[in-house]
């Protein structure tokens, strides 16, 4: 098919949805898993939880690797079926809106909304940890904020400037993903190893008198963390080419290579520790900047922290732009309020500054609270994305109880309802494991029950709102495609009456 008939196939199949073509449709698969790459981000969560899942769990915590992804290709199988169907700006909202209700969406999308805002903050926060020493400023809660802050500013700005900015900034960060991952971990693997490899079946003793169980779950957190952010290839659904068939490519995408590199880095790293004992008793409290350190030197080690760097700052900007496009889908539909303004589009650019601003003025308050606020703050943000994801799992087997019969490029078939079960009871256990181990930032009632506490508040402000200004989907009419009038492409790239 030539690009001219693909880009009417795109534009035939978002009106047989209800939507005119509005955002710029540029991305090719490439650049979707590049956005969706950089928001799940290895290079992130492994500099981030790896002195976390050792001290917690000991070397044998690389085992909840392989489990946590099994459960998590799962749901992104429910996802990419769901994508290929409805290719919509939003994912997450837009989908659970077809297979379930709008009132139902709603929910889900503004429970997952938060999720990401906030989640925008917590990567945001810590990159002056690594700037700092980068750059030769020092790391304190002044510089720590300010630098949290120049990077969201900075992200809106490339968000604001388009898709293909967007598109191009995630790439680099897919570079320096790589790098940072897969060279680095390949190097420790081959250069500075002090373990053989049975080290992962030793617990050097976590756990304690308390038993192994318990450890580990908490150390599965580790895992848990790090291994979303496909979901974002969706959620830019009408800005990439043939999106039935790309979306659901680039999401394996992610999650596959995703995987790779974590184990990669994760075993390079654990097995380059001098002394794993001392991580586990408390005396190596940074055991990542002790491999570095004893590894690379001085000039290799500032390599190191600037690839960190770009990798914090690429995430940042992938999941700002999965933001801006879930608040640009709500306030196109018309249900929340200021949905005028927030879902205008830049006449030059062809993105909404009102959804970009969202986007980054809430992140930037956040971060702008006292660091213990913050800390309790961010405890929301991987568990609201869990919550969101079920959301859709569950979506996807009421659909399928109420007749529905996925129809996209991509298809479960009759694995479908065995995908979606299995997928619902991974994710529930993952919810109730961040609700009993997410650790603590104090004693009291509150931060031990910070978890549940959290999404319990999230929705019920949700549903009050709700009730209370009962939103109804009025998609605005420059947005909008008369029913009559739309197609929808068939599989062999023409256009049929949509019935």
């Amino acid at each position: 098919m030539s690009e001219t008939d693909q880009d009417a196939a795109d534009t035939a199949q978002l009106a047989a949805l209800g939507y005119q073509q509005q955002l710029t449709r540029a991305l090719g698969l490439w650049q979707n898993f590049s956005v969706g790459f950089t928001y799940l981000s290895p290079l992130v969560g492994v500099y981030s939880l790896f002195a976390y899942g050792l001290a917690t769990g000991g070397p044998a915590f690389v085992w909840s690797i392989p489990i946590v992804l099994v459960g998590q290709v799962l749901v992104m199988l429910t996802f990419a079926e769901t994508a290929s169907q409805y290719p919509l700006a939003g994912g997450i909202y837009q989908w659970a809106k077809r297979l379930v209700g709008p009132r139902y969406a709603w929910l889900s999308g503004w429970m997952y909304t938060w999720a990401l805002l906030i989640t925008v903050a917590s990567v945001a926060f810590p990159i002056a940890g690594y700037a700092g020493p980068l750059l030769g400023y020092p790391v304190n809660h002044t510089t720590t904020v300010l630098t949290a802050v120049v990077v969201i500013l900075l992200s809106g700005a490339v968000n604001l400037a388009g898709v293909k900015r967007l598109a191009f900034a995630a790439t680099a960060g897919v570079v320096a993903e790589v790098v940072g991952t897969v060279g680095l971990g390949l190097y420790l693997l081959l250069f500075h190893r002090h373990h053989s490899l049975s080290v992962i079946n030793h617990t050097y003793g976590a756990g304690g008198s308390g038993g192994y169980v318990g450890a580990f779950l908490a150390a599965a957190l580790f895992s848990v963390w790090i291994f979303f952010g496909f979901e974002a290839c969706g959620d830019i659904a009408e800005e990439v080419k043939n999106p039935s068939r790309k979306i659901p490519r680039a999401m394996s995408m992610t999650l596959a290579v995703g995987g790779v590199a974590t184990i990669i880095l994760t075993m390079g790293l654990l097995l380059a520790v001098p002394d794993l004992g001392a991580v586990l008793s408390g005396k190596d409290a940074d055991p990542i900047g002790t491999v570095l350190a004893a590894s690379l030197g001085t000039v290799g080690s500032k390599v190191a922290l600037a690839l960190i760097v770009l990798g914090f700052v690429s995430c940042t900007l992938a999941i700002q732009a999965a933001t801006t496009r879930l608040v640009y889908a709500f306030a196109r539909d018309g249900v929340i309020a200021g949905s005028r303004a927030l879902s205008t589009l830049h006449p030059k650019f062809h993105m909404p500054p009102g959804a970009i601003a969202v986007a980054t003025l809430i992140p930037v308050g956040v971060t702008l609270l006292p660091s213990a606020s913050v800390a309790r703050i961010i405890t929301f943000a991987v568990v609201g994305i869990y919550v969101g994801f079920q959301s859709v799992v569950v979506a996807s087997l009421i659909g399928r109880f109420r007749g529905w019969k996925p129809s996209g490029a991509f298809r479960l078939g009759r694995w479908g309802w065995a995908v979606n079960v299995v997928g619902l009871l991974y994710g529930i256990a993952a919810v109730i494991v961040l609700s009993l181990k997410t650790p603590a930032n104090g004693t009291g009632f509150f931060d031990r029950w910070l978890v549940p506490l959290s999404v319990a508040i999230v929705f019920a402000a949700g549903l009050l709102y709700l009730l209370i200004a009962r939103p109804r989907e009025v998609i605005r009419e420059d947005a909008r495609v008369d029913a009559v009038a739309a197609v929808t492409p068939s599989d062999d790239g023409a256009t049929q009456p949509q019935h």
